[in-house]
């Protein structure tokens, strides 16, 4: 669900405190868009917000939200919107964040989640 073999890496690159920025930045963005796409799901946005998570998610070491993300982002591209199962997207996204935040937490890191 999370590699964390990238967030060490990213945490080597930028260090503790600017990975703890990064991630306070990611959890305000992505649930900003998961929100939005929960509450009033837009077929013309679908498949570039679907493409921002997957970014997002990627860069940070959500591998399993970045592919469910991927997947949906595909079918969007390919006319197929209406088949994107937006709960299941947020259900990932909620399961890969607790693991994230518990993996964190037993790493030692300090993060502030507002979220």
């Amino acid at each position: 669900m999370i590699d964390w073999t990238r967030v060490e890496e990213l945490r080597s690159e930028i260090g503790g405190d600017g990975l703890s920025e990064i991630v306070e930045l990611f959890l305000d963005e992505v649930e900003g868009v998961m929100m939005r796409l929960l509450s009033a799901p837009d077929v013309a946005t679908l498949e570039q917000d679907l493409h921002f998570l997957k970014g997002s998610a990627w860069n940070l070491g959500f591998v399993g939200f970045g592919a469910i993300c991927q997947d949906g982002e595909r079918r969007a591209a390919a006319g197929r919107g209406a088949e994107v199962d937006l709960r299941a997207v947020a259900d990932c996204y909620a399961g890969s964040k607790s693991a994230f935040m518990a993996g964190l937490a037993a790493r030692g890191a300090q993060v502030h989640s507002a979220a």
